[in-house]
């Protein structure tokens, strides 16, 4: 019977990771079509801006209702919801063509997209122990990075083959599919092959979060770091097109380079602190000490101003992906470690929530500079510095990182 556990376990994390993977390809969609959109419907990179930011704006608004709703609900019910409305959401694209009827559907995409994160890391923290967890977070940090990479590689070539509403059609249809397949795997809530910490919660204390310093160090540690991943997501294929006058068909490649040494950082910035901690270290130093290293390693970006090589760009883009995907990874794990399992969904969906303002700020910061002829250099200068500068505030705020539920294993129950 334990293996069949074991096997439903492992099919609902091949499923998380999907959902995830999928997220990315969507939200990604608008950025690799932007030359040949802007050509269409004659945008300026103002336009562009204010697209990317209404998704912004939604899904940081979201997040302060997803993350809850995760919680309240449960895991199963909440990630198939979420998924659906994403997919309509992205499939809806292709039957606009104002900049109106643009920034309506990315609000909406946004909004949407938002239960992704709390149900990621949920799901790690439902169905892994916590000495597996950080291991299991840096897997499905990856999918996102799958899906960057998925992207590039797929999204030009169906625009250019069956036209740019195809792309939006086809990768928001698959959503739907996901949906259907993840219902008929998860076990239902209350019966007993469900985990029991996928039981719906009966009362989250917002208040209680508000005023605890751990919350304040996930709400930093995110918002000094999503607000590169963002302006880099939304912004890379136009740098490229820009700085190296790469064409529509020529620019999947680099990125998807780049998106491939992100997901090497995700599952390092989990097997790093594993390893750490497997050989005595304490979990706050092995935290600390990871995310300290991500820190120095994203140091180099700015560089790229410097360089005439889209390939040395790529290069130095991709390390700077790989070390806010290993931070990242870890300030997932952290969050689920320092927390308890029934406030996890809503402490994520809080600091995704500061994420996604301060990446909305970098987006509108992004389409000024460029608008006013300073082009990509203060973006990139920020990015340098903003890791160093979250941990610094992370350990402030909390010097000593201690679990939430020493001993607690969240795994599924015994199969009858």
């Amino acid at each position: 019977m334990q293996d069949r556990v074991d096997a439903r376990r492992w099919a609902i994390v091949v499923l998380a990771f999907t959902a995830i993977m999928l997220n990315y390809v969507d939200r990604q969609v608008i950025a690799l079509l932007k030359p040949m959109l802007q050509g269409e419907f004659g945008w300026n990179d103002r336009d562009y801006s204010h697209m990317a930011s209404a998704f912004q704006f939604c899904a940081a608004v979201s997040f302060l209702g997803t993350g809850w709703f995760i919680d309240r609900i449960g895991l199963r019910r909440g990630f198939a919801i979420g998924v659906a409305a994403w997919s309509i959401a992205g499939m809806a694209h292709a039957f606009v063509t104002s900049v109106a009827g643009f920034v309506g559907v990315r609000a909406l995409l946004g909004a949407a997209e938002s239960i992704g994160t709390p149900a990621q890391v949920k799901t790690a923290a439902t169905y892994f122990p916590p000495e597996q967890r950080s291991v299991m977070l840096g897997i499905g940090n990856m999918a996102s990075n799958f899906g960057a990479v998925l992207a590039p590689l797929t999204v030009p070539a169906l625009a250019l083959w069956l036209g740019w509403q195809a792309a939006f059609l086809i990768t928001g249809g698959l959503g739907l599919v996901w949906v259907v397949v993840w219902l008929v795997v998860t076990p239902r809530t209350g019966s007993a092959a469900a985990p029991a910490t996928d039981t719906p919660a009966s009362r989250i204390p917002w208040g209680e979060l508000l005023r605890d310093r751990r919350q304040w160090a996930v709400i930093a540690a995110k918002a000094l770091s999503d607000q590169c991943w963002w302006f880099l997501l939304f912004f890379m294929p136009d740098l490229f097109h820009r700085m190296f006058a790469l064409s529509q068909g020529e620019l999947g490649l680099p990125i998807a380079f780049i998106y491939l040494l992100a997901a090497l950082g995700s599952l390092s910035g989990g097997l790093l602190p594993t390893w750490l901690m497997a050989r005595g270290v304490g979990m706050n130093r092995a935290r600390k000490g990871s995310m300290l290293l991500y820190a120095l390693l994203i140091l180099p970006v700015p560089l790229v101003l410097l360089t005439g090589d889209a390939w040395v760009a790529a290069s130095l883009l991709g390390l700077g992906l790989f070390a806010h995907q290993g931070f990242s990874t870890n300030v997932f794990a952290m969050t689920a470690d320092i927390f308890p399992s029934r406030m996890i969904g809503t402490a994520i969906g809080i600091g995704a929530f500061a994420g996604n303002l301060s990446g909305m700020a970098m987006i509108e910061g992004a389409g000024f500079s460029l608008d006013a002829g300073y082009g990509y250099a203060p973006m990139l200068v920020v990015c340098g510095g903003s890791y160093l500068i979250g941990l610094a505030l992370v350990h402030l705020l909390v010097p000593r990182l201690v679990l939430a539920e020493p001993g607690a294993a969240r795994t599924t129950a015994p199969a009858h």
